[in-house]
């Protein structure tokens, strides 16, 4: 039988309620609990951070400009870096899918951090006339500016590492574009056979993209670097004093080493997540070029022996429980998978962030939530499908050249010397009959076997320019 649980009775707005007796969360975390027990989900761990970063930057101002006591200032950033150390993250126990605009997740940071603060002055949990959740660690603020605060911090927070699994992956990416330069191969385009291309310009294009993507999301992460922190209920900056404002976004840049700045217009920035939809779209094109990449991959690897099997992906565990010896490109699926829900969460927030009306838009939970575990779960995939594959991917050369050599795709690099109906038609024929279009074009006496050893050289027929010994025919 389960014991019950030591409680304290505790008093909000609405009236008394029971919390735990060890917990340091209070009265309106409480009752969150018992309204939204939806997904047992809780807030990501940079989120937590961004917030208590908020109300210690808000601390630390208000007592600067003399608005709060400086003792119970100091307290509060004391309990703030506690937890950024590490310490009560079990006491952030809001479900992310909870009431609108963020209060229980405001209020849930509030109290905690009153309730250590009480104690680091001498007092015992809930004794609010020592620290108040609301008149001291609130102080200056509203839900409605705080929380938008905490997503731009936490998502400049979460870049970081992005940015930095990304300049991974480009960099092995042109490794491997370097390593497979001389390796020639068939094109394909409608996943039909093509002229020729190097597998290394392949790994090259991979990281071109990926580079495009780091700068779209490098413009998007500027953007979020504008706090509307002051802003208070509506964006007007009611109980918000200008100088608290000012010298909480100038901690958070020193906490940080990021350059956040005071919004030009708090109203913009409470009424608008336009920033945050630009944000996620950075990381849905992302994900549409990894994903890309890792359909390529698993397409060019696919066999080995009765696919194209033109490069090998490293074997990193068996891929049947019936089938002995099969192994499957399971970190291209990882990555598609984690693709797929990063643009799932997109559709989330753009349907929330259209979803404001008049001065706030309430579905900021949804929009914190998706957008920061979308950062989250895009990094460690990226790190994963860099270490465990990218690194790990062999070319096999000779494959590549015998599925070229029987490709009636190189057809094209015949055009300037025969034309493009005579190139047609020695294509068909080398389909119909099984044979390669060196042959068809020999037996016909179209070109002479050194002409063709000139215009279907492999390594000449991936780059620029017309090649073959037109001048001399035509002269």
């Amino acid at each position: 039988m389960k014991m019950p649980v030591p409680t304290r009775t505790e008093r909000d707005s609405l009236g008394t309620i029971e919390v735990p007796q060890d917990a340091y969360y209070g009265p309106e975390t409480a009752r969150a609990l018992q309204n939204f027990p939806i997904s047992g989900i809780r807030a990501v761990s940079e989120f937590i951070t961004a917030t208590v970063m908020v109300k210690k930057a808000a601390a630390e101002a208000n007592s600067t400009v003399g608005l709060l006591d400086k003792n119970i200032g100091k307290a509060i950033v004391e309990a703030a870096n506690e937890v950024l150390a590490g310490k009560l993250r079990d006491q952030f126990v809001v479900d992310v899918y909870q009431a609108g605009a963020g209060t229980s997740h405001n209020m849930n940071a509030n109290e905690v951090l009153a309730n250590r603060a009480v104690e680091i002055l001498g007092g015992q949990k809930g004794h609010y006339s020592l620290v108040n959740p609301h008149d001291h660690v609130n102080m200056g603020q509203s839900t409605n500016d705080a929380y938008p605060t905490f997503i731009r911090v936490a998502c400049a927070i979460l870049a970081e590492p992005l940015r930095t699994a990304l300049r991974e992956l480009k960099g092995d990416l042109q490794a491997k574009a370097n390593e497979f330069d001389r390796v020639v191969k068939p094109g394909r385009t409608h996943l039909q056979d093509a002229s020729a291309i190097r597998l290394g310009q392949e790994f090259a294009a991979y990281a071109g993209m990926v580079d495009d993507d780091m700068k779209r999301l490098e413009n998007a992460v500027e953007k979020i670097l504008e706090l509307n922190l002051g802003g208070t209920a509506v964006g007007t900056g009611l109980n918000a004093d200008p100088r608290y404002v000012q010298l909480a976004v100038e901690n958070l840049c020193r906490y940080t080493g990021f350059r956040f700045r005071v919004a030009r217009n708090f109203a913009v920035l409470m009424q608008s997540m336009s920033d945050f939809v630009e944000l996620s779209g950075a990381l849905r094109a992302l994900c549409l070029d990894l994903t890309k990449i890792a359909n390529d991959l698993r397409l060019m690897s696919s066999g080995p022996v009765t696919g194209i099997g033109e490069i090998n992906l490293p074997p990193v565990q068996p891929g049947s429980s019936i089938m002995p010896g099969k192994v499957n490109p399971v970190m291209a699926e990882m990555l598609n998978m984690v693709c797929f829900e990063v643009i799932g969460h997109d559709l989330t927030i753009t349907m929330a962030a259209q979803a404001g009306q008049l001065e706030l838009n309430v579905m900021m939970p949804v929009i914190a939530y998706d957008l920061t575990q979308s950062f989250v779960i895009l990094t460690n995939a990226i790190r994963a499908f860099d270490a465990r594959l990218v690194k790990g991917v062999g070319a096999n050369p000779d494959r590549a050249r015998m599925l070229l050599e029987k490709s009636a795709g190189i057809a094209l690099a015949l055009n300037p010397f025969i034309g493009y109906d005579k190139a047609a038609e020695v294509a068909k024929e080398a389909i119909a009959r099984g044979i390669s279009l060196r042959e068809v074009v020999l037996e016909k006496k179209l070109l002479s076997e050194s002409e063709l050893n000139e215009i279907l050289d492999p390594y000449s027929m991936t780059t620029a320019g017309i090649h073959g010994r037109k001048e001399k025919r035509s002269g």
